[in-house]
């Protein structure tokens, strides 16, 4: 097809409208923004990019400086996967405490509350909630990140994310579409297949979904995985049956479909991400997440040039990229009404509105599950930690723990770091001498090592206090199990209240 200058330049203005890259430093670096003022709409941000509050406000107001109605996201689910307080980990619970309570009036605080504090710095989309029902344990990237393994409870809870983090300003974006939750592989580093048949798809992995749709979710994230009963060839995210026929046609969705991030080994490692980013815009996708990893000018050049290439040789329809680029803009101008709308609170003010402000630690010490099998009485307490390596979604640079939380309340309490290797029970005891000794865990059951220790210390020490931070699937054991379904700060500090008070 030939395609006049003014249309080039249209063609690669919707080129950039639709890419969400992210980028190094704390502040914009000067090629962001003059992307930006080119008609880069939208951009994502990390752990990397923040420090406070306060340094992020301004950053956002960098980038607004050059448009007003730029689209600023951040992955932050709260719980184990937070980018706003990734150095300290979260003051809110993540989606499985907030099942395990069960109280939808609670989710819709919390949700409403981080969104609140989204809405202060700056950031108006945000990549959640994980709508994906936990169907399978041994899940290794979704598992706390989900709100459970029942259908109806996922969607319930999904639906109340999803209006209170809005009522903020701040657009959700429910993931990851149509359901990752039956999933043995992360698609950080291979392409997940899931070989459900139709029937449970849309019992379960589906029901979710349509709740968040019916709450006005304004954005619905693709996953990278392959689902043979929907398309046996392509993965979701660039899959027309899924993305166009599925979500578009059958299930009536209008609103922003984006892609994960591309530059995820499931992609990136099959398609390269520039044939996957127009594979996904043609099969329906409207925005392409990229920076997670990729986070470099070169980039988003790379990306924007190969969807103008694609218009020009035919294979991707100006039209479909033209509409792609007008739903993100379209949701931009959501964002930025709903910012002018609530005045002040979007200012980039610090604080917390009255009554909110502890809404997190409220609810993490609702989501606690105490087992009591013997009476203990905790006297300076050896905390024992063992640690997994953590999934790329969660990242290993937030720590979690209730060491420093248990000193807080019990000054006399030590503690000791454990990762898999030889002897690590014997390690343990030998360290902890005559202390009382707490053994975390997170996700034991997926980790051999982990409940080989467990049962070594338990068989020596059966005074054990155990305390589980991750998925609880295993049956409570220890003379205390606490269960805190995730690994929050605010987690760490509710499972230590209790300890404190044995």
């Amino acid at each position: 097809m030939t395609i006049t200058a003014h249309h080039t330049d249209t063609v690669t203005r919707d080129a950039l409208a639709v890419l969400q890259p992210g980028f190094l430093g704390t502040t914009a670096p000067d090629w962001l923004l003059r992307r930006v003022g080119e008609g880069l709409t939208a951009v994502g941000l990390f752990g990397r990019n923040i420090t406070s509050p306060g340094q992020l406000a301004a950053l956002t107001a960098q980038l607004r400086a050059e448009r007003d109605d730029v689209l600023v996201a951040i992955d932050e689910e709260g719980g184990d996967v937070t980018r706003l307080e990734v150095r300290d980990g979260s003051s809110f619970p993540g989606n499985l405490a907030l099942g395990a309570v069960d109280d939808t009036g609670l989710t819709h605080e919390v949700a409403r509350e981080l969104g609140r504090r989204l809405a202060a710095c700056g950031v108006n989309l945000n990549w959640a909630p994980s709508a994906d029902v936990n169907s399978n344990p041994d899940n290794p990237v979704i598992g706390v990140r989900s709100f459970g393994a029942d259908t109806r409870l996922a969607a319930r809870h999904t639906a109340a994310y999803v209006e209170g983090l809005q009522a903020a300003g701040v657009a959700a974006c429910t993931k990851h579409f149509p359901g990752h939750g039956d999933t043995s592989v992360d698609s950080h580093h291979a392409l997940p297949r899931i070989d459900a048949d139709l029937d449970t798809l849309y019992a379960r992995e589906l029901v979710p979904f349509k709740a968040a749709m019916a709450a006005g979710t304004k954005a619905v994230m693709s996953a990278h995985i392959l689902l043979p009963a929907l398309d046996p060839t392509r993965p979701a995210t660039l899959s027309p049956q899924i993305l166009t026929g599925l979500l578009r046609e059958e299930l009536g969705y209008q609103g922003l479909i984006v892609t994960d991030g591309m530059e995820m080994n499931a992609i990136a490692g099959t398609y390269g991400i520039e044939r996957g980013s127009v594979l996904a815009i043609a099969a329906g996708a409207d925005a392409i997440c990229v920076g997670g990893g990729l986070a470099d000018e070169e980039t988003v050049l790379r990306l924007r040039d190969a969807l103008v290439a694609a218009v020009r040789e035919g294979s991707l329809p100006e039209e479909r990229l033209a509409d792609a680029a007008a739903r993100v803009r379209a949701l931009a101008d959501w964002t930025r009404r709903a910012r002018v709308a609530d005045g002040p609170g979007a200012s980039g003010k610090e604080g917390n509105a009255p009554g909110t402000a502890d809404i997190g630690l409220v609810a993490a010490r609702r989501a606690v599950r105490v087992t009591r099998t013997a009476e203990v009485t905790v006297k300076a307490p050896y905390v024992a930690t063992l640690s997994p390596v953590a999934n790329i979604a969660v990242g290993d640079e937030t720590p979690w723990g209730l060491a420093g939380p248990l000193a807080a309340l019990l000054p006399d309490t030590t503690a000791g770091t454990y990762a898999e290797g030889p002897d690590v029970a014997g390690a343990i005891l030998a360290a902890s001498g005559d202390r009382t000794v707490v053994l975390v865990v997170r996700d034991a059951h997926r980790h051999p090592w982990m409940t080989a220790a467990l049962d070594a210390v338990l068989a020596a020490r059966p005074g054990t206090v155990v305390v589980e931070m991750g998925l609880p699937r295993a049956e409570p054991r220890g003379a205390v199990h606490i269960a805190t379904h995730g690994a929050a700060r605010v987690c760490g500090t509710a499972a230590a209240e209790v300890i404190a008070g044995l």
